[in-house]
C-alpha cells in the first residue's frame, strides 16, 4: 500500500514541459503547476491544460495542503470563466 497519493507527485514536484507558442512558434517553458506563461518572444498567453485529481478527489486538501488546495481550485476557475490569473 502507498503512503502518499501518486497523483500529487506533480504538484508537490512540479515537471517541466516545453510547448511551441501558436503564435510565433519560440519554445515556452511551462511547470506542471503553471495555469499559464507569457512568450517571452510576443507575449502570447500560453496555458497549460492542468486536470488533476485535485478536482474530484475527497482527500485533495489534506494531500496537497489547505494552501496549494485553493491556490489550483481558484485558478482552475478562473480558467473556466475566462478570468485573468494572477501568479
Amino acid at each position: 500500500m502507498l503512503d502518499h497519493c501518486p497523483g500529487a507527485a506533480n504538484l508537490r514536484t512540479p515537471t517541466l514541459s516545453i510547448k511551441k507558442c501558436p503564435q510565433c512558434g519560440e519554445e515556452v517553458e511551462l511547470f506542471s503547476n503553471d495555469i499559464s506563461v507569457k512568450c517571452s518572444s510576443c507575449g502570447f498567453v500560453v496555458y497549460n491544460e492542468i486536470e488533476s485529481c485535485i478536482q474530484w478527489c475527497k482527500h485533495a486538501k489534506e494531500c496537497v495542503g489547505e494552501e496549494m488546495y485553493r491556490k489550483l481550485m481558484d485558478r482552475k476557475d478562473a480558467e473556466q470563466r475566462n478570468i485573468p490569473v494572477q501568479k
